[in-house]
């Protein structure tokens, strides 16, 4: 790496000088060069982190996290390549193409100024320049010219909120048409204001989408499992009896009381846990063992003197090209975990940091926290065990992430990733004593028979979703055939494609043979596990649950119709790249708060503008390597009996079959 890094360096300033040498040809506009200079290969608006050796950066050649993949790496994939900014072989050329772009440059920073006082005037979080309606609201003004009137209080209120609740009403209407068609997973979310209020929001998904049904006020009857039932059998009823496969709630035991009352009341539903929820109380379980917890705190001291000095923060960033020490999750435990694996892939860069001289010169590192990150980034025995544990939690990280994705549903690999998760501890620890440890902990979230009788579950679907008898028969006589592998199942492009395409598609393209097996598959797989995670803190829930003018809580509740429904919609279809998010930031300090913050508190002294020093996060992930498709690495292969038997004293015969993903 530092070879690689000298080269940089060398090209770097063979460039400087090539441009020095270059701009000595027309000395009668130097400072029109100097303008070209500054736009013909970084955007300006970007406050570039001082390093003697720093690789140039832009925005396209950053990795695209969304799903796992590069938007510049396909194919081969590059080493090592930095990109070149644009030859000056004509200064006269370039700088009278410049003026374009000063101009351009003066008008956005105007724009961005404006926007900014909007944003600061009325108190808007600033990520809601991440909406994807953000952008086309700049275009459509710009597009009218100068003169442009905003709309007035009333004309929000009214007619607008009118022709956007017809426009959202559309998009719901296409979704419901499809419930009887591919079936529907109705979503029950819990949320609390705050202000001493319950409320549980109910959500409806299939495949076209998720729409947001309607609301309730619980925080009367907050513990009782009676007030969840009526609310669930309700909801049933209003969506469909015919429609609803599943209804998804969180684990608390309430919930569990009131679902399984719900089954017996309509056994053609199936009542599930969110598996996202499961799958972090596994995260959670194992972050409190006591090795765990441990290297988790030694990682957090690290992390907190680095996030606490704006000199100590510049200086890591700088070191690791922009890539942030804390990688954010949607959950504490899950942020714990994919912050010690970022931690365990940038160590070297952590090394060469507190190795430095300037870290050696810096006040910092002569204060006992610094001689202690210092100890602890040196420890060869923290960055091993380090190295174990992220090679235990990835990959129930990864099958997080696949259960939480907005875009695809994902009941097809909850099986295949907990096996994958207890084959990879079971691979790391070796000892049967000590890996049975964190199998238990998976077991006990799952009410310990996730990979008991799968058959019999099977036979539990059929019975349930397929009420005739006889087309129950003609699925029993169809599973034979796919478990035999008899005809278009036992093609060897079929094998091959279990592990390339979603488990839908697999079965539309192979599952014509068995027309009633691949219907009741294909309604099933195409299920979400996991409630959405959604912020509802812009939502007014609160104030529809309030006493109000009849005609104002009419347009309320059509307002947090509107609201809710386009919000998950921008979820689902938005392919915008996030910028990068800086983990100091106040929103997201419920999550981070353990890795950022001190725990004596900040001095607030007046006048103290430390803050501004601070460089913002680039976001770039080019360092940690090329990002893995989370449902390719699943991979293929299922032949532990002993992680299908759940670890049973004595090996009993269950047929031995492989679970795949299909």
């Amino acid at each position: 790496m530092l070879e690689s890094l000298n080269g940089v360096a060398v090209k770097k300033r063979k460039k400087q000088k090539l441009a020095e040498e270059m701009s000595g040809y027309d000395n009668t506009n130097t400072s029109e060069v100097e303008v070209v200079n500054n736009h013909c290969g970084l955007n300006t608006e970007i406050v570039l982190l001082p390093v003697p050796e720093m690789i140039e950066h832009d925005g396209d050649v950053y990795a695209n996290r969304e799903d796992g993949t590069s938007s510049k790496t396909s194919g081969r994939k590059k080493k090592g390549r930095v990109r070149k900014a644009p030859d000056l072989v004509n200064s006269n050329t370039a700088a009278l193409a410049s003026f374009p772009a000063m101009n351009s440059k003066k008008v956005s920073n105007t724009v961005h100024m404006a926007v900014g006082r909007f944003f600061f005037d009325v108190g808007l979080p600033v990520d809601a320049v991440n909406s994807a309606y953000f952008q086309p609201m700049i275009d459509a003004i710009a597009s009218q010219g100068t003169g442009v009137v905003g709309p007035s209080y009333h004309d929000l209120r009214s007619w607008i909120l009118k022709n956007l609740v017809h426009e959202v009403r559309n998009d719901v209407d296409q979704c419901t048409g499809a419930w009887g068609r591919t079936g529907c997973s109705i979503l029950v979310d819990e949320w609390n204001s705050g202000k001493g209020k319950t409320f549980v929001n109910f959500l409806v998904y299939c495949p076209e989408g998720t729409i947001f049904l309607r609301s309730a006020d619980i925080s009367h009857a907050i513990d009782s499992a009676d007030v969840l039932y009526e609310l669930l059998k309700e909801t049933v009823e209003e969506v469909g009896l015919r429609n609803v496969l599943q209804v998804i709630t969180s684990c608390e035991d309430r919930y569990v009381i009131a679902g399984k009352r719900l089954t017996d009341t309509y056994p053609t539903v199936f009542w599930t846990p969110c598996a996202g929820r499961c799958i972090d109380l596994m995260l959670h379980d194992i972050g409190e063992l006591p090795t765990v917890n441990m290297i988790l705190n030694q990682a957090k001291s690290i992390s907190r003197y680095i996030y606490s000095n704006s000199v100590v923060l510049n200086m890591m960033r700088r070191y690791t090209f922009g890539v942030d020490l804390v990688d954010l999750g949607t959950t504490r435990s899950s942020t714990d975990f994919m912050t010690l694996k970022r931690m365990v892939n940038i160590r070297h860069n952590l090394q060469s940091m507190i190795t430095s001289e300037e870290w050696m010169e810096s006040p910092y590192s002569k204060k006992p926290e610094g001689f202690a990150v210092l100890d602890t980034i040196s420890s060869q025995s923290f960055w091993s065990t380090c190295a174990l544990v992220t090679s235990l939690t990835d990959p129930l990280l990864r099958l997080l992430r696949i259960v939480s994705s907005e875009k695809r549903p994902a009941m097809g690999f909850v099986y295949a990733g907990l096996y994958r998760a207890k084959e990879a501890i079971k691979k790391e620890l070796v000892n049967k004593e000590e890996y049975l440890v964190y199998w238990n902990i998976i077991d006990r979230s799952l009410e310990g028979d996730a990979h008991l009788h799968i058959r019999s579950l099977v036979y539990d679907c059929i019975e349930k979703l397929v009420p005739d008898p006889k087309i129950q028969d003609k699925i029993m006589k169809e599973t034979a055939s796919y478990h035999g592998g008899v005809g278009d199942f036992g093609r060897k492009m079929a094998i091959r494609a279990r592990d390339t395409l979603l488990p839908t598609e697999w079965w539309l393209t192979y599952g014509g043979g068995c027309p009633n097996l691949a219907r009741m598959a294909i309604r099933i797989l195409s299920q979400t596990c996991c409630l959405i995670h959604h912020k509802l803190d812009k939502i007014p829930l609160e104030h529809m649950h309030e006493r109000k003018n009849c005609l104002e809580h009419q347009r309320l509740n059509d307002l947090v119709f509107v609201q809710y429904n386009t919000s998950m919609k921008q979820m689902v279809s938005s392919n915008k790249q996030q910028e990068a998010v800086d983990p100091i930031s106040y929103e997201h300090i419920d999550i981070v708060e353990d890795w950022v913050i001190e725990k004596e508190l900040c001095s607030d002294g007046s006048g103290n503008t430390e803050w501004m020093a601070v460089d913002p996060p680039l976001g770039n992930v080019m360092l940690l390597g090329p990002q893995i498709d989370d449902i390719e690495a699943l991979g293929a292969g299922f032949d532990d009996r002993e992680i299908f038997d759940a670890v049973k004293d004595s090996e009993e015969e269950n047929g031995g079959e492989n679970i795949g993903n299909h």
